[in-house]
């Protein structure tokens, strides 16, 4: 195979020479410059990649481990792969299906140097055995973590589920339906806030059901069905996701349902499908929380990095309340 020093015979150079050339040294004669290139043109020579991130102790590689696709996580992933590119960077997604041998691939990665960081968007393994890889290289996560070893960028649900059931009742609604995810670390401080949010106004248990793994358009048109079956209905919905809140909105509208005149929905994210159904809901930012996490990583792989954004939620209101 071509190498260095058959570059460096045919174009008469040195090998570090040729080294500068292929690592884009700026104190290179032009005329020596112009030779190497041309030989590594005829030569048709790619540079071991890995040979080249030994030597300078960097792929440019982060890695980005979620369960699955989500309407919630492409925006962050999104963003993450943008902002990673702008700085050099590369991103490799691990999509492992809640696998936690797939999830080690990753970990794994990381501790023999094939990956410079990586951020956790949806763990597989219990936090000690990701933290046990932190000292081979900088990680983050999206979820809710207190940790020494990794930071997180999760944003307190509590205040952002507030923001909805308060105004749900400054719209005058008070028999509000609460649909909620899994019953992972976000939805404990949902539920909190209704709590909260009940004792403020002394509103009485109207025995409603609390909704739990509702996340798809899909369980949003169950849950239409179910409110149609009702002799006491829900005045509101507040609803874990957008997608849910969708499926509401569209199976309530093909049986004639009046939104908000038979009941009022409201949302969570701020998606795209939030904006074209004219939904009611809550704006996360998960796009700067892509970009702090990235800040976050640059900054502990020594290099220098961009401000952290403040993080809030913002009430986004539209037809559906």
């Amino acid at each position: 195979m071509t190498n260095i020093r058959e570059i460096a015979r045919l174009a008469g150079v040195s090998t570090a020479t040729v080294s500068r050339v292929i690592n884009d040294h700026p104190y290179v004669n032009a005329e020596k410059r112009r030779k190497v290139l041309e030989i590594i043109r005829q030569l048709d020579y790619v540079p071991n990649s890995s040979a080249t991130s030994l030597k300078k102790g960097m792929t440019r590689i982060v890695g980005v481990v979620s369960a699955s696709y989500t309407t919630s996580s492409t925006p962050f992933i999104q963003a993450f792969n943008i902002i990673a590119q702008q700085h050099g960077f590369n991103v490799m997604l691990f999509l492992t299906d809640n696998d936690c041998e797939k999830e080690r691939i990753a970990l794994e990665m990381l501790r023999s140097k094939q990956l410079d960081a990586l951020v956790c968007l949806h763990r597989a393994n219990e936090w000690p055995i990701i933290e046990s890889y932190a000292k081979y290289g900088p990680i983050v996560t999206w979820q809710r973590l207190v940790s020494e070893h990794i930071p997180s960028v999760f944003m307190d649900q509590y205040q952002g589920y507030m923001l909805s059931l308060e105004h749900l009742y400054a719209r005058g609604y008070r028999r509000i339906l609460n649909v909620y995810s899994s019953r992972g670390l976000n939805t404990p401080q949902r539920i909190r806030a209704y709590d909260d949010f009940a004792k403020k106004y002394t509103l009485d248990d109207i025995g409603f059901p609390d909704l739990h793994h509702m996340m798809s358009i899909a369980d949003g048109e169950h849950i239409a069905r179910w409110w149609i079956e009702q002799s006491q209905k829900p005045e509101a919905i507040a609803c874990s996701n957008d997608d849910v809140a969708a499926g509401l909105l569209t199976e309530f509208k093909r049986v004639g349902v009046s939104i908000p005149g038979d009941v009022a929905i409201i949302g969570f994210d701020n998606n795209d499908l939030a904006r074209l159904l004219d939904l009611t809901t809550v704006h996360y930012p998960s796009d700067k929380q892509a970009e702090n996490a990235f800040a976050i990583l640059l900054d502990r792989l020594g290099q220098k990095a961009p401000p952290l954004h403040a993080l809030e939620f913002e009430l986004i209101e539209r037809r559906s309340t």
